[in-house]
């Protein structure tokens, strides 16, 4: 009888972020932090961009890590931005890379519009000061405003950065339209790979928006939710559980790791998931040989 190994059992770390969007670290970097810290299976998942994946991947097959090819791509659904996650993409997919091309290219325009805001409301040199946070000038976000008000001291962390300036309603947000649902899941699948939404508990819709969001989701192809990530707390862990259920959907696991000082959580120091659910990994040959080594 073959050994087949424990899916439940695999740290696995499918969602953080490098210098290439609005991590910190670069690519090799994240991959080495990720061995170190235990991880088994392993993806960078940078917002709209897949620049940083062939050093992520030979970084991780250097330190005997499995990998697999992943992105965050920007949507724009009920009001909201919402991300869905790509994973076991072909990074140089020609159809992935064009929709991720065209969502990237209305980044600097709203980043000149939340500079001069921001500078309105008392914030100085916001545009240079981000830049120097920027590892990736054809991707400026939030988090480099972010990370430059801290710097000036006008906040203590970068949450408090968000909830003061950068959320809807506040002195530095600009509404953006990014791709719409079922663009991002039909360029995530036409890559080869699986679309997961991220991180649900981070949203503002109530029960009857989610449902909405996640019925919608399925019906366009997704194929995953996550569930143990780095934003949701012990209770969501539970609550999303039971939507991966309720909906037929797996489940995925991820830090969303951005920077070793702030506040979101480390690579691979995530709770397993539930025994509930199905893994979203479970019949992935990067696992399978990963375990089986």
């Amino acid at each position: 009888m073959s050994f087949r190994p424990d899916p439940w059992a695999c740290n696995a770390d499918l969602h953080c972020h490098s210098n290439m969007s609005d991590g910190v670290l670069e690519p090799a970097a994240l991959a080495d932090r990720a061995a170190d810290n235990g991880v088994e299976l392993f993806s960078l998942t940078d917002h709209d961009e897949v620049c940083g994946q062939q050093q992520a991947a030979d970084a991780a097959r250097a330190r005997g890590l499995q990998y697999v090819g992943g992105v965050e791509i920007s949507v724009s659904w009920g009001g909201e931005t919402v991300h869905v996650v790509g994973l076991r993409i072909d990074w140089t997919d020609p159809s992935l890379c064009a929709g991720l091309a065209r969502t990237r290219a209305g980044r600097d325009t709203r980043a000149r519009e939340i500079a001069r805001l921001l500078e309105i409301a008392g914030v100085p040199d916001a545009w240079a000061g981000a830049l120097r946070h920027v590892g990736n000038p054809a991707l400026i976000s939030r988090t480099h405003f972010a990370r430059h008000i801290v710097e000036c001291g006008l906040c203590d962390d970068v949450g408090e950065v968000f909830r003061k300036y950068l959320v809807e309603g506040k002195p530095g947000y600009v509404e953006h339209r990014w791709a719409r649902l079922t663009e991002a899941i039909e360029w995530i699948r036409g890559a080869g790979g699986v679309a997961v939404l991220a991180h649900p508990g981070r949203y503002r819709f109530n029960d009857t928006a989610l449902w909405a969001l996640v019925s919608e989701f399925k019906a366009a192809g997704g194929e995953a939710i996550e569930v143990v990530c780095g934003s949701h707390t012990r209770d969501q862990f539970r609550r999303f559980a039971k939507v991966a259920l309720e909906a037929g959907l797996a489940a995925s696991r991820g830090a969303d790791f951005h920077s070793p000082g702030e506040r979101h959580t480390e690579l691979g120091q995530l709770p397993l998931l539930p025994d509930s659910v199905i893994p979203v990994w479970r019949d992935w040959p990067e696992f399978l040989s990963r375990q089986a080594a």
